[in-house]
């Protein structure tokens, strides 16, 4: 009964001062609604990272021109290593554990179909593209070996470069557009991967023949990647060493010597990405967190001044029997539901933020059960750190001196 009675006195003085009340949780409410709101942002990110990586495939992995060093151990980014298309065929034959090698060379042009032009990224491929990254045609066809052997002039557009030249990706195929100051017949239009942040529009490209790239349009035979594929996931492992072993032997490379070509594989993005995602997470939740610190202040404070208003009252509860711990408990109560509260608030808060960011600011957003339980249980610790100096100074009153206070 005496647990009940000081719940209800702690109870019935925030209804007394209800604005007061409001104002000193609202920081409490921000901070909350702050941490959950980023949080989702952070793990909405990690999840467009899977999906995205998960979408070109588990078995993909990714040759990359090296870096070069200067013999004083000094590098700079345009010192890459040299990638030829003799190297992609290098890998046909490299091993059984490679399933599809798919060279690429790359460079920005400008596309023009009539009176309307975008700039894009012109890729030089093979056939296999669509395999081996994981691609569709929505409209036409991909072109062959034989369009490549023959250096055909014909293109294949990604979805992006069909919206930019302001025609639907029906009329389109079969249309001449001029690429890099060539005329190249449209056979084909992919269908769409979508864009996720951070990694480009992987939409907005055109695809070429390698051959007709190499010869009629970039003119050299360098390439910007190969991408092979792994007979399976087991297989990776080995696909790796037999890439290595290749293009060692295609290179010249003594032993001693380090590679200058990079091997990357999905799981290493992967783990990168979500490592760099979680990171940031991490640093703005930090950030928010700061705030719900300040509502916690911001309660310690006004608990403090309370005390000062109601000393008379705290007086008035000792001379009829009340002890320091039933007046310790009532404000202590006290700051906790003000937190609490604002806890509540906060999910609400922080919720609607969330869907907010992803509704109107296009960002991916994921509220987790667990940040709302985390945030919610915080700011009720929040409530005890930021209460007790306020509730012991109250409880350790005198009551003669408070009595006398006016």
């Amino acid at each position: 009964m005496l647990l009940g009675e000081t719940i209800g006195v702690a109870l019935g003085a925030l209804r007394a001062n209800k604005l007061r009340s409001f104002l000193t949780m609202l920081g409490v409410v921000i901070g909350v609604g702050a941490v959950i709101a980023v949080v989702a942002l952070g793990r909405g990110a990690q999840q467009s990272v899977n999906a995205r990586i998960s979408a070109l495939g588990t078995t993909l992995l990714t040759v990359n021109p090296g870096q070069i060093f200067a013999p004083g151990g000094v590098s700079s980014g345009s010192d890459r290593a040299v990638m030829r298309v003799s190297d992609a065929k290098a890998l046909d034959s490299a091993g059984p554990a490679i399933a599809a090698v798919e060279p690429e060379m790359q460079k920005q042009l400008q596309v023009q179909y009539l009176h309307t032009n975008t700039n894009t990224t012109v890729l030089g491929t093979t056939p296999n593209y669509l395999e081996v990254r994981k691609y569709s045609i929505a409209e036409g066809k991909m072109f062959t070996a034989g369009d490549d052997k023959a250096s055909r002039r014909v293109a294949v557009l990604g979805a992006t470069v069909a919206d930019n030249l302001g025609v639907p990706a029906l009329t389109l195929v079969g249309q001449n557009v001029r690429i890099g100051g060539f005329l190249f017949e449209v056979i084909g239009v992919l269908n769409s991967k979508g864009t996720t942040g951070g990694f480009g529009n992987p939409d907005d490209q055109v695809l070429l023949p390698i051959t007709t790239a190499q010869f009629r349009v970039f003119g050299s035979d360098r390439l910007r990647q190969i991408g092979v594929l792994a007979a399976s996931e087991a297989e990776i492992p080995t696909a790796m060493a037999q890439i290595q072993r290749a293009l060692r032997r295609e290179h010249r490379l003594r032993v001693g010597v380090p590679d200058d070509f990079q091997i990357r594989s999905q799981a290493d993005f992967l783990n990168t990405l979500g490592e760099t995602t979680q990171i940031f997470t991490f640093l703005l939740s930090g950030i928010a967190a700061v705030s719900l610190l300040v509502g916690g202040i911001g309660i310690m404070n006004i608990m403090l001044v309370s005390v000062t208003e109601r000393t008379r009252e705290i007086g008035v509860r000792k001379a009829l029997g009340a002890t320091p711990r039933n007046i310790l408990l009532q404000f202590l109560i006290e700051a906790v539901v003000l937190c609490l509260l604002g806890g509540v608030g906060g999910v609400i808060f922080g919720w609607l933020g969330a869907v907010a960011l992803s509704k109107f600011g296009n960002f991916n957003t994921s509220v987790a059960p667990s940040s709302i339980l985390l945030a919610f249980f915080f700011s009720g610790f929040v409530g005890i750190l930021f209460g007790v100096w306020p509730a012991r100074r109250a409880a350790g009153l005198d009551p003669i001196q408070s009595l006398r206070y006016e």
